[in-house]
């Protein structure tokens, strides 16, 4: 289903202190982007400073939401379709804070997440449909912190499906009769990586990111206690790109 309208965690900033302050390349803005991530809120932790620059800079955004986050809670009196549509409406309502263009939700079970071919055809489709420049997902291979497993298989579906299944006809042949080319993607970009090499300077847009990650009021008790944390993070990425706040992104680039 789409929806229009106009994470994973990072890690400790303890963690992010022991990182080599070698400079980060910058990001340049793309025409177009999808964002592909597992749970509501997710990409409010891991790029939305990013997704709010580039909105405010022309790029049309798109979300891909794998599940609708219906076990993340500890109310006891909410079932898990209650908790999906409360989760629902504060992602949408997340994203129009941002500038997203449109969310599509595919809706997969919270933790029941997998590896298989209509998950990734559901992806492939979604990229032959935006055509983005770039699209930006979770880390799939975190080597020094855990990860929540849904985490790992968005981000390793979102990464196959740029490369090769969305560019060659053969995969998911479908599409074609339906009328979606193929396309070829420039580039991924982690959120949550153990090493970045890249930086999107968020000083003006860390206040909307904020604002954005706030939405999710099912899943914060002391939301002030989160903002600080995620301040934290930005500051010390800001530290190694020598800004005053940034996120920090592991990129693959696709030459073929």
């Amino acid at each position: 289903m789409v929806i229009p309208i106009i994470p994973e965690m990072e890690p400790r900033p303890e963690a992010l202190q022991g990182r080599e302050t070698t400079m980060l390349e910058p990001l340049p803005t793309p025409e177009r982007a999808l964002v592909v991530f597992a749970h509501p809120d997710d990409a409010e932790f891991g790029c939305a400073g990013t997704v709010a620059r580039w909105a405010r800079e022309g790029t049309h955004i798109v979300y891909v939401l794998a599940t609708s986050g219906d076990k993340g809670t500890g109310d006891r009196t909410l079932t898990p379709e209650r908790l999906a549509h409360i989760r629902e409406e504060e992602q949408a309502e997340a994203a129009r804070v941002l500038g997203v263009r449109e969310v599509v939700f595919l809706r997969y079970p919270d933790g029941g997440l997998e590896d298989t071919a209509e998950f990734r055809g559901k992806v492939v489709r979604e990229i032959r449909r935006v055509r983005p420049d770039v699209v930006l997902t979770s880390e799939p291979f975190p080597r020094r912190r855990f990860s929540h497993r849904d985490h790992r298989i968005a981000g390793l579906v979102a990464m196959d499906a740029c490369f090769p299944y969305c560019r060659d006809h053969l995969y998911y042949p479908e599409h074609l009769r339906e009328g979606l080319e193929t396309h070829k993607v420039g580039a991924v970009l982690f959120w949550g990586a153990d090493e970045p090499d890249v930086f999107s300077d968020i000083t003006d847009t860390l206040e909307v990111k904020l604002k954005a990650l706030a939405c999710h009021k099912s899943q914060f008790s002391d939301f002030n206690r989160v903002a600080e944390r995620v301040k934290e993070w930005a500051k010390l990425n800001g530290q190694q790109a020598e800004v005053p706040f940034a996120e920090a992104f592991r990129k693959i680039e696709f030459w073929r």
